[in-house]
């Protein structure tokens, strides 16, 4: 499974390798990072339909998660990429638009990686 992380805060790079280790080392999983929603399109127009899962931060500079996420929705119909927004904030604002906009999930920080593990084994299956 391609996974593309969206977030601004670099360091993220670093906890989903370490969280993901031996999913990645069996060939599981293939991560790949974005810093910006502008770089994830960048990637996305690169390799077309190459990520299946994105697992995008709401709250970034430039392009924010949410817009992001509708363009994902306007432009990548077949397959769609599934889309998990991610926030430091769960207020129902954001809730309420990400799903409206076609959000497949929503997570809050600090993420639960083990409950995030659980997801993305019912998808791989």
């Amino acid at each position: 499974m391609k996974i593309l992380v969206v977030d601004d805060e670099k360091d993220v790079q670093f906890l989903f390798e370490q969280r993901f280790r031996k999913e990645i080392k069996n060939g599981e999983m293939e991560l790949h990072f974005a810093f910006s929603g502008e770089e994830a399109l960048a990637f996305m127009k690169k390799h077309e339909h190459e990520a299946v899962l994105i697992l995008s931060d709401i709250n970034m500079p430039g392009m924010s998660g949410l817009e992001l996420l509708k363009h994902i929705k306007e432009k990548y119909e077949k397959p769609p990429p599934i889309v998990m927004m991610i926030t430091a904030y769960g207020d129902d604002e954001n809730y309420d638009y990400a799903m409206k906009l076609g959000a497949d999930d929503f997570l809050t920080k600090p993420l639960d990686f083990v409950a995030l593990k659980e997801k993305l084994k019912t998808m791989i299956v």
